[in-house]
């Protein structure tokens, strides 16, 4: 006990003086450790900016002394270690501005300076040689392009890589490479690559001079012929750049991918397509036996397309420019319908009035086509076995005549466009379906621009021209002839589904039949307002006893007479006989029509009146008759002028008016005769006993008359 109170008492004084002295020195050394630890880490954040300045300015050394000994390699990875210094400083907050502005102001300036040496470099390694501005665009300014590729060596005993290598490669490292190279594409492209597509007589001649490099500069080759390059000798001229510059420029790899890979995907899209609209387009046959000399085309742009790949111009599977080579066939039917189209539509704009003779014998010109296939030929036998065993041959034959068209003028360009669209169809008989659809479909496409650009863009000729209207109306007809047979003359060469009766042109006749026959229809009624015109002036035949009226009517007459033998010669051996006489007799019947009606009307006719109305309408019987003139032969066209009344409706009842005008009343009786004689065939009751009042005066006899008029 005595013990453990001993070593109480220690406890006790041992605790006291940690309470006393202990404790206090604790709060002591702790805020000591904080400052301590602060103070650390303020040393520490200073001696790792000392170390970045100092790395900074290892690299700006390292930079400067690279950049005297054209090291641009190192050059720009000193640069890139000074970037991640100021970086790595710019991290820490504590940083002072200043320092840093400062800093990223002579990394920036130090920058601008490589960048400016390197494309000092380029300049003097990769010249080019370009026309000015002020000189004309063309052939013989691009003869002034040359491109001068110089080898550049860094000084030194051992031989390093060429300088231009280490310059792209300093370029690439500073993030510039492509736009530098973005800028040689484009000038490549507008001065050298595409000049070689669309010119013909363009070449490029490479030489290598010593010390100097390699120069590829444009030639003119002598004059060609050909106005567009053949794809061989676009081919073997592209080649030979590419292949240049891939040699002396571009076989370097930039970050694993070689350069020439970026030149690449920079000038392709734009390359192909001008190879294919300045040049594979025109390389696609016109004619469809010329198609399978095009797999010749087809393998060189494969073999162009492989060099390329070689070279890493171009990268994957093929491109636009193979595929538009591969699908010849749909391009060869899309090229023939555009120039079919383009054709037709000159031939529907050219001039109508020079004209050709058609004849019933006329027959299209077809070419030998070959034989129908196979289910066409089996269908067809069947067809023959059957008729072989049942006979229905009618004994009675229609004429050789029977369907002919029949003999008239037509437009030489309507000819041609039946030419045209025969030749048409023709390519699509050897061609595939699909360009044998296209072909098709171009045809039907040719007749129904016919159908809507002649009328319109001759609108106002047809009208102001009686011949124009004609030739017109015979070209809507010779058309819509042909129309009817021409689908069925060409469908069993045709490949399906054309083949099985979608061949067709029938539902097109209508149309053309319409259109011709609304085309003179339209003539038809100018040309009779202006006899109805002219007649006007004849002060409705009334008073002819006075002199300036008759000289007006005989006028009106004349001039009526006049215009049906104009139109009579102008359309002479135009119209088909047929229609020629339909159109006049109906013209010349509107005519005598007014002329009656005119007559008829007047109320008082004195016999001197009778008399001028009498030597009128004669004048117009006898030489109506003569305005029917269809044939060049004067001796065939009696026929037609005796067959007057057959086309004329009303020359009948002219001719009756004209003997009553001189009859007395007793031969007007006679003729009446009871309802049944000629005159009461041509006028009713009512009108003859008019016609009985205005020329005899009111007598008993004249009653006598009236009352056997019934």
């Amino acid at each position: 006990m005595v013990q453990v109170e001993e070593i109480s008492k220690e406890i006790d004084a041992l605790k006291n003086c940690i309470e006393s002295e202990v404790q206090q020195n604790i709060h002591l050394a702790v805020a000591e450790y904080a400052k301590l630890k602060e103070q650390l880490e303020k040393n520490t954040c200073i001696i790792t900016m000392l170390r970045h300045l100092k790395e900074f300015h290892m690299a700006m050394e390292g930079f400067n002394k690279a950049l005297l000994n054209k090291s641009y390699v190192d050059a720009a990875n000193h640069l890139e270690q000074a970037r991640a210094s100021v970086d790595s400083l710019k991290r820490w907050k504590t940083s002072q501005l200043p320092l840093l502005s400062a800093l990223s102001s002579e990394l920036t300036v130090q920058r601008e300076n490589l960048i400016y040496h390197l494309g000092d470099e380029w300049k003097r390694l990769v010249i080019w040689r370009l026309p000015s501005s002020k000189d004309p665009a063309g052939l013989n300014s691009l003869l002034k392009v040359e491109l001068n590729l110089r080898k550049g060596f860094n000084d030194g005993g051992a031989k390093p890589p060429p300088l231009l290598c280490c310059v792209l490669q300093a370029l690439a490292i500073q993030g510039d490479l492509q736009h530098k190279i973005k800028l040689f594409s484009q000038v490549l492209l507008k001065n050298m690559l595409k000049p070689l597509v669309v010119y013909s007589s363009l070449s490029v001649r490479v030489s290598e001079q010593q010390g100097e490099g390699n120069f590829l500069a444009l030639q003119c080759v002598e004059e060609s012929q050909e106005e567009r390059s053949t794809p061989s000798q676009v081919y073997t001229k592209l080649l030979l750049v590419l292949q240049t510059l891939h040699s002396h420029l571009l076989d370097v790899s930039i970050g694993g991918k070689p350069l020439s890979a970026i030149l690449g995907e920079l000038i392709w899209e734009e390359l192909s397509q001008c190879i294919i609209h300045e040049c594979l387009l025109y390389s696609i046959p016109t004619n469809s036996s010329q198609l399978e000399k095009y797999n010749k085309v087809i393998k060189e742009t494969e073999e162009f397309e492989k060099a390329l790949k070689e070279m890493h111009y171009l990268q994957g599977d093929s491109t636009d420019l193979l595929k538009y080579a591969r699908d010849v066939n749909c391009h060869f039917a899309s090229k023939k319908c555009k120039d079919v189209i383009v054709a037709a539509r000159k031939l529907m704009t050219s001039k109508m009035h020079n004209t050709v003779k058609i004849t019933p014998d006329t027959k299209l010109r077809l070419p030998k086509l070959p034989a129908p296939r196979s289910g066409m030929q089996l269908e067809r036998g069947e067809t023959a076995g059957h008729t072989e065993q049942v006979t229905m041959e009618n004994p009675k034959q229609l004429s050789v005549w029977s369907l002919c068209l029949p003999a008239c003028r037509i437009s030489e360009s309507v000819q041609q466009l039946m030419e045209l669209a025969l030749n048409t169809l023709c390519e699509a008989v050897g061609s595939s379906t699909q360009s044998a659809l296209q072909l098709f479909f171009t045809v039907r496409n040719i007749f129904q621009l016919f159908h809507d650009v002649v009328p319109t863009y001759h609108k106002e000729n047809l009208l102001k021209f009686p011949h124009l209207a004609a030739i017109q109306h015979n070209n809507c007809m010779y058309l819509a002839h042909h129309l009817l047979t021409l689908g069925h003359q060409f469908r069993a060469q045709l490949p399906q589904p054309l083949s099985e009766g979608v061949a067709t042109f029938v539902d097109m006749v209508p149309g053309f039949r319409k259109l011709g026959a609304q085309c003179f229809l339209a003539q038809l009624n100018v040309q009779r307002a202006e006899l109805l015109e002219r007649l006007s002036t004849a002060h409705n035949f009334c008073n002819l006893d006075d002199e300036d009226n008759y000289i007006a009517a005989s006028k009106a007459v004349r001039q009526v007479i006049h215009q049906l033998k104009q139109l009579g010669t102008v359309w002479q051996d135009v119209l088909p006989v047929g229609i020629y006489c339909k159109a006049m007799g109906n013209l010349l019947n509107t005519a005598i029509t007014e002329i009656i009606a005119k007559i008829m009307m007047l109320e008082d006719i004195s016999s001197e009146d009778g008399e001028h109305l009498h030597t009128l309408c004669q004048t117009i019987i006898e030489e109506g008759p003569l305005v029917f003139i269809p044939l060049t032969e004067e001796k065939k066209n009696k026929k037609y002028q005796e067959e007057v009344p057959l086309y004329v409706k009303k020359w009948s009842t002219f001719k009756e008016l004209v003997i009553v005008l001189r009859a007395n009343l007793q031969e007007i009786v006679d003729r009446w005769a009871d309802g049944k004689g000629p005159l009461a065939l041509e006028f009713s009751s009512s009108e003859v006993k008019n016609l009985i009042r205005a020329l005899f005066q009111n007598t008993e006899r004249r009653a006598g008359a009236l009352t056997k008029i019934k």
